[in-house]
């Protein structure tokens, strides 16, 4: 069996339907019980972006949420979009709607966790999975299997998707070859990440907003230009996710499946990456970093990934394969998924597509690398909190980013299959872990949202302790 069919292999095998239909349920659940948040508290969410400002030992609310964006915002955006179309047809988009609007619910619980149980380590507050899987349910080798597992995932599997879909756009599009690519974005997130957490904070606060806004922006104007195929837009998206369009009735299930894989890959709800930025952000309640990741995926799905789709169907410039064989529907003859993004501005702005994808790219996947290495960061200290500022930990901590960087590089030369196929059966993997444990850990998730309504019907601005029982223990939260 060769490397592409053991990759293949071990990526079905975490992405089955059951985690699908796992995922799905985790955020109806979540959602159901904290009467879906998502809606209620939008202006929450968005008012709460502003609030709180970083220092020696935690980053500012925002730039929280500028890494967590910065790591839900990547290649997903772009080449993970155009896949589902091309697998499951254009209602795929819907389902990525629906796990981002319900995931939502997940990313709020996760964050809210990695609040309550957040550590100072090393002069800096770290948190996520591994913290409240020991002190939440009480067993430091789940959160141990999870910092390693989060170690092997975000250190050294999931790097090396983004630099391989940049170093082959920037290829097609410019003529450089990827050994070379290789080494200047290699360099470049090694200076980075070297400078340590803050500098990794700030490179997030001010790329992401950026890099976010420019991309939607691009993606009305295409769909302005477009005006008069907006109801069709929307007639496929809706007809072919609950299997009304006849033309689409073979892939009705994979549209489910590949919507609800790529939209959980891209908006990462439930893995608990994005719970490890916001256990790092200064605020005072853990409500309000909760409010301000569930907005992330908001951000990076209904928003970002929307760009995507938008740009794609109203040009269409898609295919959609047949289960059985062959194509449902073959406007771009011969073309992969990959370049869907990239024909459709050509379409518009001959010449353009390609230059643009590839700087796009460039942005996208830079800004989640660097989460990647925040998040690598914050499992090392977790197994080396004991050790904070001995040799242990700095030693971990220098050979984990060398790893980042080494992984940067040789991506850029390796094949896009592989490198996919292992990077999102990294992600399958850390989902499994943390949907199950954000079950178990209900009620201290849900009672930090509880205590923070009550504590704004009564007007308090400045947030005490209060007293939660997860595991027959009293947490004070922060």
């Amino acid at each position: 069996m060769d490397l592409l069919s053991i990759s293949t292999t071990v990526d079905n095998f975490f992405w089955g339907r059951i985690m699908v239909y796992l995922c799905l349920s985790a955020g109806i659940y979540f959602s159901i019980l904290m009467r879906f948040p998502q809606l209620r508290l939008i202006k929450d969410m968005v008012g709460q972006l502003f609030r709180g400002k970083s220092s020696e030992k935690g980053v500012s609310s925002f730039q929280g949420f500028a890494m967590a964006l910065g790591g839900r915002v990547g290649t997903g955006n772009i080449t993970g979009v155009a896949s589902a179309i091309f697998f499951g047809g254009p209602g795929a988009v819907f389902w990525m709607w629906a796990i981002a609007f319900l995931g939502a619910g997940s990313a709020y619980i996760e964050a809210a966790l990695a609040q309550v149980w957040k550590e100072e380590i090393h002069g800096e507050y770290r948190g996520g999975p591994a913290y409240y899987m020991e002190r939440g349910l009480g067993r430091k080798w789940l959160g141990s299997a999870f910092a390693v597992l989060t170690l092997l995932s975000c250190g050294v599997l999931l790097p090396g998707i983004q630099s391989n879909s940049f170093a082959v756009a920037a290829k097609g599009s410019f003529g450089v070859p990827p050994i070379y690519m290789g080494i200047l974005y290699a360099g470049l997130i090694g200076f980075i990440i070297f400078g340590g957490g803050r500098r990794i904070a700030k490179a997030a606060e001010m790329i992401v907003p950026f890099m976010a806004i420019g991309y939607i922006l691009l993606a009305l104007v295409i769909l302005f230009i477009n005006a008069d195929r907006i109801p069709r837009v929307f007639g496929l998206i809706f007809g072919c996710a609950f299997n009304m369009n006849a033309v689409y009735g073979a892939v009705f299930g994979m549209a489910v499946s590949w919507g609800v894989k790529r939209g959980i890959f891209s908006n990462e709800a439930g893995q608990g990456t994005g719970a490890q930025a916001a256990g790092a952000a200064e605020v005072s309640h853990p409500a309000k970093q909760g409010l301000v990741q569930a907005f992330s995926v908001y951000v990076d799905t209904l928003f970002v990934c929307t760009a995507t789709a938008i740009m794609i169907l109203a040009t269409d410039a898609f295919n959609t394969v047949d289960p059985a064989g062959g194509f449902i529907v073959e406007n771009l003859p011969g073309m992969a998924s990959g370049n869907f993004t990239q024909a459709a501005v050509n379409s518009i702005i001959p010449g353009f597509g390609g230059g643009f994808v590839a700087i796009a790219l460039f942005f996208f996947t830079l800004t989640t690398v660097l989460a990647y290495a925040f998040y690598t960061d914050s499992n090392v200290g977790y197994l080396f909190r004991n050790n904070s500022g001995g040799r242990g930990y700095r030693a971990s901590l220098a050979a984990s980013r060398i790893v980042i960087v080494i992984m940067v590089f040789i991506s850029t030369v390796m094949s896009a299959d592989v490198v996919w196929n292992f990077g999102s059966a990294g992600v399958g993997a850390m989902a499994w872990f943390n949907v199950i444990v954000i079950l178990l850990l209900t009620k201290p998730g849900i009672a930090t949202l509880r205590d923070y309504e009550a504590q704004k019907r009564m007007g308090l601005l400045v947030v005490g302790e209060i007293s939660l029982e997860p595991v027959g223990a009293a947490v004070p939260l922060e």
